[in-house]
């Protein structure tokens, strides 16, 4: 008899009597499903361990008496007859001070403590929480006893990373009148306070990862989520507490802006999910987020970043609670009163993830074999951002904005997984492996690209950026819808043939891609641009075709215009150091009004 049949015979002997299933067994093993019963109480995403290895799943169906369970392990191994145990209660987040800088698995473990037990390897049903159980942190109280708290409110802080303290909250449905609260030095599972009818605060508060955090009411998304990209900020601007999908193919630098993004946008804290990304990929962005510098504090940027890991070795039903785990994150920092910025990277593996399961459990497919339900899931993943109110006292403002990237195959735009993000993002950000290929970064299609949020935001930029801010920006947009036939014509019987207006455009045009849109990530003056640079740039842009156009109406020949020195003096200013700024805008000014007659 082979050691399986054994195993699987013994485990099954003791599993029954007089034939019945006496307690929840393993009935089926296939791939990352497994089914399981008499499991009559089993609720639906209830939290499971299953075999002798007490493999982390979670059920995904019930009927009767029998389970479905998806394993976020591997199963190799697993035997029917093995047992099956109940958590009682749905996948839960530890949340509390330590989350900052820590590198989490597909179901929130701490990749650097599960090293240090098992290796470079995930062994099944390796254990280990969260936050560190042994770690002191200084708590300080803002609240004082015989204070009455209700869900939210602030009982006080922890410093937990420099420049960002920790608000330790209430947790939801938790209402009371405090009658101990102490400061001190406390591990996160200690009580900090109590309340009058017995009930222990701590740091730390668990959550359920799938359910969204609630907030006293959602606010209107008027203020930008300034990217410090001219390209986004300018033409394709997000709010506050807005989506975005970011599909592109293979190559045209979907990570390397989350990453741009994460240095430079202005959030406060940031999440990085990176969802069935390859193992070599994930291993640089875990190389080179430790080694970024943080403009505001020079510090390592992992210092107000938490990273949520799932390469793709790792079992695939992982990468669908990956998400719930980082956006969960995202959203206890935002009831805090921050602004969150949550980076996935990418949207496409999780769906390939929804897809693989739904094969296994038989579902009827919808395109492409993605289930039926893909839009839904998108939706009700992406609708958790926003700009909201938080529960409790003192009233706090936190805003979540969501970057989700795609990975279209072939980088077809009309696949599914694309077209679900684009029914529910507030802003598209097109990556053009074209303008990959010519090392134009950010690679964004101002073509195929657009924003719901220009509108809204219009005001604060008039404010911050220039009062002129709409119309330079809708010139550019037909300045450049506008060369883009040109440059048709042109390539059909060459730029020489055209008349000088026409020329003019296209020459203005590459000036404003080339010097306005695109920036240099390794120059320290380009790689962020304020508000102000930004609107500065475009408008002198902008006014070099006004003033151009103006002087051929007058009788001058294009040719006599002196347009290299308004390119020069345009090059320099977006490099240059702040110190030569007001110098470089007098030398740009001057160059444009060279060309007035």
């Amino acid at each position: 008899m082979s050691r399986a049949g054994s195993v699987s015979e013994a485990a099954a002997a003791v599993a029954t009597r007089g034939g019945e299933l006496t307690s929840p067994r393993l009935v089926r093993v296939a791939g990352a499903l497994a089914t399981a019963r008499p499991m009559p109480a089993a609720a639906l995403y209830q939290l499971v361990h299953v075999g002798a290895r007490r493999l982390l799943g979670e059920v995904v169906r019930v009927q009767g008496d029998t389970a479905t369970i998806q394993v976020y392990e591997d199963t190799t191994g697993l035997w029917t007859g093995e047992p099956v145990t109940a958590t009682g209660g749905p996948l839960r987040l530890e949340l509390g001070p330590g989350l900052l800088g820590s590198v989490l698995d597909g179901v929130g473990r701490p990749l650097a403590r599960i090293a240090e037990a098992t290796g470079d390897f995930i062994a099944p049903g390796a254990v280990a929480p969260t936050l560190d159980p042994q770690r002191r942190w200084t708590f300080e109280p803002t609240i004082q006893v015989g204070a009455t708290v209700s869900a939210g409110d602030v009982l006080g802080r922890v410093q937990e990373s420099p420049g960002l303290e920790h608000r330790v909250l209430v947790p939801p449905d938790t209402r009371g009148v405090i009658t101990r609260i102490e400061a001190g030095d406390f591990r996160v599972s200690d009580a900090v306070a109590h309340l009058e009818d017995g009930t222990a605060l701590a740091l730390s508060q668990r959550w359920p990862v799938r359910l969204a955090r609630p907030a006293a009411r959602r606010l209107p998304a008027e203020t930008p989520f300034v990217t410090g990209q001219r390209v986004l900020d300018f033409l394709f601007p997000v709010a506050e507490g807005g989506s975005v999908a970011v599909p592109g193919g293979f190559g045209t630098g979907k990570t390397v802006i989350e990453q741009t993004l994460a240095k430079y946008a202005w959030a406060d804290v940031i999440v990085f999910i990176g969802c069935g990304e390859r193992g070599n990929e994930m291993a640089e962005v875990l190389t080179e987020f430790p080694q970024l510098r943080d403009p505001r504090t020079g510090r390592s940027l992992l210092d107000r970043t938490v990273l949520v890991v799932n390469t793709s070795n790792m079992p695939v039903a992982a990468r669908e609670s990956s998400v719930y785990v980082g956006m969960t994150i995202a959203e206890y920092y935002r009831d805090m009163g921050y602004r969150v910025a949550l980076m996935a990277d990418s949207l496409s593996r999780w769906a390939e993830a929804l897809r693989e399961v739904s094969a296994r459990l038989q579902e009827m497919p919808g395109e492409e074999g993605y289930p039926t339900y893909l839009a839904n899931r998108l939706a009700s993943f992406y609708e958790r951002a926003g700009r909201v109110q938080a529960l409790g006292r003192p009233q706090r403002t936190g805003a979540l904005t969501v970057i989700g990237a795609v990975s279209p195959p072939g980088g077809d735009f009309s696949e599914p997984v694309t077209q679900a993000a684009l029914r529910v993002a507030g802003a598209l950000w097109a990556l053009d492996p074209e303008l990959a290929r010519q090392r134009h970064f950010p690679a964004v299609d101002w073509r195929l690209s657009y924003s719901l949020h220009a509108d809204a935001t219009e005001p604060w930029f008039r404010e911050h950026g220039g009062e002129a801010w709409p119309e330079v920006r809708r010139g550019a947009l037909e300045l450049l819808e506008r060369e883009a036939e040109l440059r048709e014509i042109a390539g059909l019987v060459g730029a020489e043939a055209l008349q000088d207006p026409e020329r003019l455009l296209l020459d203005v045009a590459r000036d404003l891609r080339e010097v306005v849109l695109a920036q240099s990530a390794f120059a320290p003056n380009d790689a962020f641009s304020t508000v102000t640079k930004t609107y500065l740039l475009a408008q002198l842009s902008m006014s070099t075709y006004q003033s151009a156009a103006r002087a051929l109406a007058a009788g001058i020949s294009l040719d006599t215009l002196n347009l290299a020195r308004v390119r020069r003096a345009l090059v320099a200013l977006k490099t240059a150091a702040p110190e030569e700024w007001d110098a470089g805008v007098a030398e740009a000014r001057a160059a444009v009004g060279e060309l007035t007659p």
